[in-house]
């Protein structure tokens, strides 16, 4: 009896799998062409979504960062009079960097 209700449950799932499943075909055999041809339409929008809300957002979180780290790091020098340089400066790279990353990372991709 189990070995029915295995096979009768491998039969529905195979039998279910098959009517939810379509073929995907490009035009003319051309996989490459298709997806070519996608990329180049959406390419507009992805480089306008990128640069006016991904990139500001980048922005905004790396400069609270910075601002919360240099503030925990002046509180640090205050207590233990030793400032530390490096968590500061390393954000501070990183929001430069994603500051002027609009201006050419366009370039090193292709767009």
């Amino acid at each position: 009896m189990n070995r029915k209700k295995r096979l009768a449950m491998l039969f529905m799932t195979l039998l279910t799998l098959s009517a939810l499943t379509t073929t995907a075909l490009a035009a003319g055999g051309d996989v490459s062409g298709a997806i070519q041809q996608t990329w180049t339409a959406a390419s507009g929008q992805v480089k306008t979504v990128v640069d006016t809300v991904v990139f500001p957002a980048l922005d905004m979180i790396l400069a609270i960062a910075f601002f919360v780290k240099v503030g925990t790091a002046y509180f640090d020098y205050r207590q233990r009079g030793q400032f530390e340089w490096a968590p500061p400066a390393i954000l501070l790279v990183c929001l430069i960097f994603c500051l002027t990353a609009p201006s050419y990372i366009w370039g090193i991709i292709g767009l």
